[in-house]
């Protein structure tokens, strides 16, 4: 699933620099109480974080079975979704995407500078 979000829809977010973009990835297990961080990182535009978000993309779903891996296969060729998420980050709004398996939720965002949860 593709989403963006403002924001005020991250309450979530990582404390970071004041102008880099910061990018994380979190695995939320089923039936677990805690998330599972995957990493996190500071990129200094919103390309850098794009291809943060590429990569980390590109680990999540080479560990999914094939079904559950197509989606984030597909969005990694999808050219048209990247320069969608490179204008939402350029102009200050978050970018997330969401993958899944049968037991787990991936999210990964990249959040531009300068918003505030």
């Amino acid at each position: 699933m593709l989403t963006s979000t403002t924001p005020e829809g991250l309450a979530a977010a990582e404390p970071g620099q004041g102008g880099a973009y910061r990018c994380w990835a979190t695995a939320y297990p089923l039936h677990e109480t805690s998330p599972i961080p995957l990493g996190s990182h500071e990129a200094t535009s919103p390309r850098l974080a794009l291809r943060w978000l590429r990569e980390r993309t590109r680990n999540v779903t080479d560990q999914l079975d094939m079904a559950y891996a197509q989606p984030g296969r597909y969005w990694l060729r999808d050219e048209t979704e990247h320069e969608r998420a490179l204008a939402y980050l350029t102009t200050g709004t978050a970018y997330q995407l969401t993958l899944h398996d049968e037991n787990t939720r991936y999210i990964l965002v990249a959040y531009p500078p300068g918003a505030t949860t």
